[in-house]
């Protein structure tokens, strides 16, 4: 049952939001500029505020919901909370690898960080304000996502002790910093996208 529950975990995960509300909306693919990337972030290069709005919510909404319901209506059905925490991790991987986009997702931040409150609330907030206060502060999403990646599992071992929340964290948090590999070398060479720059290019062929 816990590998099935991870299984439907991934399956929601690799629904791109970015993607489907870019084509309902009338937009361009988000694959197709700026960074590449199938996420809130790039879709606001677009332009289109609400729809990179609606995007970070249903992105973070299909980390938290998989993993609320495992917590909520498992435990008569023997789901725990290593259970839930294979559900986020499931829905995470499937952001990032998503089955119906040929296994080509996003980086994974707003997923996430739903994933996260779902598993501890407190802990998705504190890792939330993380990344508000390194964004607003450096105007890059990118550096903030790191920053409150690294600190999450940090915070869930200092405050609520090592367990499968933890483990958890540390994928998640290994990942997002795998991601955004190509984030760091710009951020290194000081050019980064900032927040609400809008992309005046087309995005290279091997953006994910």
């Amino acid at each position: 049952m816990p590998l099935i529950a991870a299984l439907l975990g991934y399956l929601i995960g690799s629904i791109a939001f970015a993607v489907v509300v870019s084509r309902l909306m009338g937009l361009e693919d988000p694959r197709a500029y700026g960074s590449g990337n199938p996420g809130a972030t790039n879709v606001l290069r677009s332009g289109n505020k609400l729809a990179a709005l609606l995007t970070l919510l249903l992105d973070a909404l299909k980390g938290f919901v998989p993993v609320w319901a495992v917590i909520a209506f498992g435990a008569p059905y023997g789901l725990d909370e290593t259970t839930a925490a294979m559900v986020g991790v499931g829905a995470f991987l499937g952001h990032l690898w998503p089955v119906f986009f040929r296994f080509k997702g996003g980086k994974g931040v707003a997923t996430g960080a739903g994933v996260l409150m779902g598993l501890n609330p407190i802990l998705g907030l504190a890792t939330l304000a993380s990344w508000t206060i390194v964004a607003y502060f450096s105007r890059y999403s990118s550096l903030a996502a790191i920053t409150a990646a690294v600190f999450a599992p940090f915070y869930q071992w200092l405050i609520w002790g090592f367990g499968p929340v933890t483990i958890a964290c540390i994928v998640i948090a290994a990942l997002v910093v795998w991601r955004h590999r190509a984030n760091i070398r710009k951020l290194l060479d000081g050019t980064e996208s900032k927040l609400g720059q809008k992309a005046d290019t087309a995005a290279p062929p091997d953006a994910r």
